[in-house]
C-alpha cells in the first residue's frame, strides 16, 4: 500500500518505519525542514531503540522517504495517517490546532478517495470534526472516510509493540475504511477490534488513564507501607499473581512522567468534564502522582537534615530508561525543588542529556559525563531513572566518591540489605531502609 504518515515525532515516526517494513511504500511528512533534512541524511532525531537501523534498512530498500511536501504525498498515497502533536492547554484540554491545519491541507490536496486516520491521541469527536473538515474543504466529487487508529507504543519498546501489539483498535465508519485497515495490518497476526470511531477514541484515554491509575495506586499503598513496616516490593508481587490485576505497572517509585500519561489523564477529566461528568477518580490519579515527587524532597532532606549549601547528584534524566524524552519528566520538578532549596544539582542521563541542556528549567545544573562523574563529592546520590547501567553501577566506587553515603532511591533498584551491608544511609520507597 501507499502511505503517508503527517508528524515525524516520536508516533509518526515509529509508526512509518515500521509500516514500510511490514512492506508499504512510505511518505513521512514534517513541516520542520531541518529535521527532515536530518532523516534524509540518515540521521534520527530521537532516541529509540531499534529505530536507527529500521530506519536504514527501509531507506535502503526505498520504501520510506521523508519530505515536506504534503501535497505530493497525497497525491501518491491511498491513506494518510495524522500523527502531529496535541499539547496540552493551560486548562489540561488538548490542543488540537496542528490536526485541524493538516486536515484542512489534506482536503485542499485530495483529488480522489483517500482514508483519513487519526493516528495521534486526540479526545472523543475528533474524528467527527475532522470529517467536517474534509467534507467543508474538499473539491466537489472527492470521496474520502475517515477512522481513528489509535497508537499503544511505549517509549524505549515502540517498535516491539508496534511488531507484537496486544491488539490493535480501528473505529469506523465504512466497510471499504475497515477492509483497507484489516488489510493493512494483516501481516502482524494481531487481535484487531473493529469498532467505532468513537469508542476508538475513548479506548485510547481509557486505556492510558488506567494504567497511571494502577502507579499511583501502587505509589499510595508503598506510602502506608512505609508506615507500616511493610515490603511494597513483596506486597506488589503478592497482588500481582492475581490475574485479574496482572503484574505491569506495580513498581512503586517516583510516579510517572512522560508526555502520554499526564496529557492523557488532563485530557481525559477536560472531555468528561464537558460531557457533563466529573471525574473524581483521575484528579485523585493526578494528585497522587504529584504528591510523590514531593515526599522523594522530604527523603533527601531527611537523609542530609539540610539540603540548603548541599550539592545532589541526580542519576538519570529522562521520564523512563531506554528514551531521550524530557517532556513532563519527574527530574525537572524535582530539580526545580531541589534548587529552590538551595542545594548545587550535578546530573547524568545515558541518552537525554542533549534535550535536558535545552530545558531553560535545567540550566543551572552541572551536567556530568558519566555516573561516577556526578557522584565525585556530592552529599547524596538520588536514582530518577532506573536504567540498568545504574542497576550495575560499583556501589563501593560510588561510596568512595561520594562525600556522605547517601542514596536515596526513587526507583528501588538496588536491595536495602545490601547496601546497609555496604555502609550506605539508604532511602527507598515502600520499603525497611
Amino acid at each position: 500500500m501507499r502511505i503517508t504518515v503527517i508528524g515525524a515525532g516520536y508516533v509518526g515516526l515509529v509508526t512509518a518505519a515500521c509500516l514500510a517494513d511490514l512492506g508499504n511504500d512510505v511518505i513521512c511528512i514534517d513541516i520542520d525542514k531541518d529535521k527532515i533534512s536530518k532523516l534524509n541524511r540518515g540521521m534520527v532525531p530521537i532516541y529509540e531503540p531499534g529505530l536507527e537501523d529500521l530506519l536504514k534498512r527501509n531507506r535502503k530498500e526505498k520504501r520510506i522517504e521523508f519530505s515536506t511536501n504534503l501535497k505530493a504525498a497525497v497525491g501518491k498515497s491511498g491513506i494518510i495517517f495524522i500523527a502531529v502533536g496535541t499539547p496540552p492547554k493551560e486548562n489540561g484540554e488538548a490542543d488540537l490546532t496542528h490536526v485541524e491545519a493538516v486536515a484542512e491541507d489534506i482536503a485542499h490536496y485530495m483529488t480522489s478517495y483517500h482514508l483519513v486516520v487519526e493516528k495521534s491521541t486526540t479526545p472523543v469527536e475528533t474524528g467527527k470534526w475532522i470529517k467536517r473538515i474534509l467534507e467543508a474543504n474538499a473539491r466537489k466529487g472527492v470521496k474520502f472516510d475517515v477512522a481513528s487508529n489509535p497508537e499503544f507504543l511505549r517509549e524505549g519498546s515502540a517498535i516491539e509493540d508496534f511488531m507484537h501489539p496486544d491488539r490493535i483498535v480501528i473505529g469506523v465508519e465504512s466497510k471499504k475504511a475497515k477492509d483497507m485497515l484489516l488489510e493493512l495490518y494483516r501481516p502482524l497476526g494481531a487481535e484487531i477490534i473493529v469498532t467505532n470511531i468513537n469508542s476508538a477514541e475513548i479506548i485510547k484515554h481509557a486505556s492510558n488513564s488506567f494504567l497511571a491509575t494502577k502507579i499511583s495506586f501502587i505509589n499510595a499503598v508503598a506510602n502506608v507501607c512505609e508506615k507500616a513496616g511493610a515490603d511494597i516490593e513483596e506486597v506488589s508481587r503478592g497482588m500481582g499473581f492475581d490475574k485479574r490485576i496482572g503484574k505491569a505497572f506495580l513498581n512503586a517509585g517516583i510516579g510517572f512522567g512522560g508526555f502520554c500519561f499526564p496529557k492523557d489523564i488532563e485530557a481525559f477529566i477536560h472531555i468528561s468534564e464537558k460531557l457533563g461528568y466529573d471525574f473524581e477518580l483521575l484528579k485523585a490519579v493526578k494528585k497522587v502522582n504529584e504528591k510523590q515527587r514531593l515526599l522523594l524532597i522530604g527523603k533527601i532532606e531527611k537523609a542530609l537534615w539540610n539540603i540548603k549549601g548541599k550539592t545532589i547528584a541526580l542519576l538519570g534524566l529522562a521520564f523512563k530508561p531506554n528514551t531521550d524524552d524530557m517532556r513532563f519528566a519527574p527530574s525537572i520538578k524535582i530539580i526545580e525543588k531541589l534548587i529552590s532549596e538551595g542545594a548545587a544539582i550535578r546530573a547524568y542521563d545515558p541518552q537525554a542529556m542533549d534535550k535536558a541542556k535545552r530545558l531553560p528549567e535545567l540550566e543551572k545544573i552541572k551536567f556530568c559525563k558519566g555516573p561516577y562523574d556526578a557522584v565525585k563529592s556530592a552529599d547524596c546520590a538520588v536514582i530518577v531513572t532506573e536504567w540498568n547501567e545504574f542497576r550495575e553501577l560499583d556501589l563501593k566506587k560510588m561510596k568512595k566518591l561520594l562525600r556522605q553515603p547517601v542514596i536515596v532511591d526513587g526507583r528501588n533498584i538496588y536491595d536495602p540489605k545490601k547496601m546497609k551491608e555496604l555502609g550506605f544511609r539508604y532511602t527507598c520507597v515502600g520499603r525497611a531502609s
